[in-house]
C-alpha cells in the first residue's frame, strides 16, 4: 500500500483573477523564466501514482512509469522516490532512468526495434525484463545474452487484436499494427526459447493503445491473455509475469474517465487466479494533467472572417494538436474583467499551416502581452518537442511543496549548433 498522500484537487485553479498551480502563481513563475515554458505539479504526480499503486495493492504488482510521456530527470527522480519502476523504449531512455538513480531490476524494456547495442547496454545493467515483440528480436536477445554470458529475463508482448477505440495513431493492439506478436505464434516461441541457455522466457503482456476511455478493451485483452497463460501452463511452460501495458486516458475536454480503481475492479477478477506478478506501464495517466504550457499572446490578426490569436509557442513546443488533432483547454493566466468572446484559431509563429493549438475555438478576446496556459500538457508535450525552425526548446519548471524549481533551462542559440562539426570520416 502506497504511503503517498492524495489530496482531492486539480493542480491548477484560480485564486481571484490569477491562475495558480499548487499554491504558486503561474504569472510569478513566468516573470522569472519567460515564455513559452512548461510548468509541472509534483503534488499531482504523487497523488496519481498513489491512486494507481493503491488500486492494485491486493496483488503482487509493479507500476512502471512510461518514460516516453515525460523524461525529464527531475520527473524520473520523483517517480524513483515513489517506488516506481520504469518502462523504457530506447537505450537513451534507459540511460536517463539509470542517471536518475533507478534500480535496473525495476526496468522493463519495450519497443519493436531494439538494436544489438541497446540490448547489450540493457543486459550489462541487468534490467528486470525485456518485452520482446518479434521472433527475430527473441533470437537477437538470446544471441547477445549468450555472447555476454548474461541471463536475459524476457516476456512476449502479444498482439491481442483488440480495438482500443482511440485515435488510430495511438492504437497499438490490432493485427494491422506493427506492435506485438501474433498470439497464435506464442507457443512456438516458448518452445524455441527452451533451447537457449541464457534466455528465460517468463511472461506475457500487451499494450493496446493510448488515451483509452473505456475499460472493455482492457478486459477483453486480459481475458485473451489469461486464456493463453492457461494453455501455456498446460503445455508445461512457467508464466510468472503479466504486463498489461498502459493507455488509460485522461480528460482533455470534460470526458468521463475511469479511475484506476475501476480498472482494477474490471481486470483483477480475470487475472488474480493466475497468481502472476502484474506489471503496468502508465504514462499519460500519471503526468498528463500535471503540466501546463504557458505562452504569451503576440498579435491578434484577422483575415476576412477568420480571427487568429498568434502566440510565442509553436508546434515545436507542443505538436499534439497538429499530430493527433488533440484538444487542449486554453485558459487565461489572468482573468479579465472585459466581457465578450470571439471565435479564433490559436496559432504559433512556425511556417506551417499545421502550427496551431486550437481551431475555431470560442475564447475571451485576449490582448497582446497576455498569458495563456495550455492545459493537460504534462505528457507528450516536451518529450515530443523539437528545434524545428531553429527554435530553442523552452524551460521546464517543477512546483513542489509550494516552491518552483527550474528543472531544464531554456536553450540558447549556441545550443542549437552544439555538436555540429565538419570532420572527415575515414572510409
Amino acid at each position: 500500500m502506497s504511503n503517498v498522500t492524495r489530496p482531492n484537487f486539480h493542480p491548477i485553479s484560480y485564486r481571484g483573477r490569477h491562475l495558480f498551480m499548487d499554491g504558486v502563481s503561474i504569472r510569478e513563475v513566468v516573470s522569472r523564466v519567460g515564455t513559452p515554458c512548461y510548468i509541472y505539479s509534483a503534488g499531482d504526480i504523487r497523488r496519481r501514482f498513489g491512486e494507481f499503486d493503491d488500486a492494485f495493492a491486493t496483488v503482487p504488482h509493479r507500476v512502471c512509469y512510461a518514460v516516453k510521456a515525460n523524461s525529464n530527470l527531475a520527473i524520473l527522480k520523483l517517480f524513483r522516490t515513489l517506488g516506481s519502476g520504469f518502462d523504457v523504449v530506447s537505450g537513451g531512455e534507459l540511460f536517463r532512468v539509470l542517471r536518475a538513480g533507478a534500480n535496473p531490476r525495476a526496468v522493463v524494456f519495450s519497443g519493436v526495434g531494439k538494436t544489438a547495442e541497446e540490448i547489450d547496454f540493457a543486459l550489462s545493467r541487468r534490467i528486470g525484463q525485456f518485452n520482446v515483440e518479434s521472433a527475430a528480436e527473441l533470437e537477437l536477445l538470446a544471441a547477445r545474452a549468450q555472447a555476454l554470458r548474461v541471463k536475459a529475463e524476457a516476456g512476449l508482448r502479444v498482439n491481442p487484436d483488440v480495438d482500443p477505440r482511440t485515435h488510430p495513431y495511438i492504437a497499438t493492439g490490432l493485427r494491422e499494427h506493427k506492435f506485438g506478436i501474433d498470439i497464435h505464434s506464442v507457443d512456438e516461441l516458448f518452445r524455441a526459447a527452451r533451447s537457449r541457455p541464457f534466455l528465460r522466457l517468463r511472461g506475457l503482456g500487451f499494450h493496446i493503445g493510448s488515451q483509452i476511455l473505456s475499460l472493455e478493451p482492457f478486459a477483453d485483452a486480459a481475458a485473451i491473455l489469461a486464456n493463453k497463460v492457461r494453455q501455456l501452463r498446460a503445455a508445461g511452460f512457467e508464466i510468472h509475469t503479466l504486463d498489461l501495458g498502459g493507455g488509460l486516458g485522461i480528460s482533455y475536454r470534460g470526458e468521463r474517465t475511469p479511475p484506476a480503481q475501476a480498472l482494477a475492479r474490471r481486470v483483477l477478477p480475470i487475472l488474480r487466479p493466475l497468481g502472476c506478478t502484474l506489471f503496468f506501464e502508465p504514462g499519460r495517466w500519471l503526468v498528463g494533467r500535471a503540466g501546463v504550457l504557458v505562452t504569451r499572446v503576440l498579435f491578434l490578426k484577422r483575415n476576412g472572417r477568420k480571427n487568429f490569436v498568434v502566440v510565442d509557442a509553436g508546434m515545436n513546443d507542443l505538436i499534439r494538436p497538429t499530430l493527433y488533432q488533440a484538444f487542449h483547454q486554453i485558459l487565461p493566466v489572468e482573468r479579465s474583467t472585459r466581457t465578450g468572446s470571439f471565435r479564433a484559431d490559436v496559432v504559433g509563429p512556425i511556417c506551417e499551416t499545421g502550427d496551431f493549438f486550437a481551431r475555431d475555438r470560442r475564447l475571451r478576446k485576449p490582448q497582446p502581452g497576455e498569458l495563456l496556459a495550455i492545459g493537460e500538457t504534462g505528457a507528450y508535450g516536451f518529450s515530443l518537442a523539437s528545434n524545428y525552425n531553429a527554435r530553442p526548446r523552452c524551460p521546464e519548471i517543477l512546483i513542489d511543496a509550494s516552491r518552483a524549481r527550474l528543472i531544464r533551462r531554456r536553450e540558447s542559440p549556441a545550443d542549437l549548433v552544439r555538436g555540429e562539426i565538419l570532420s572527415p570520416i575515414r572510409l
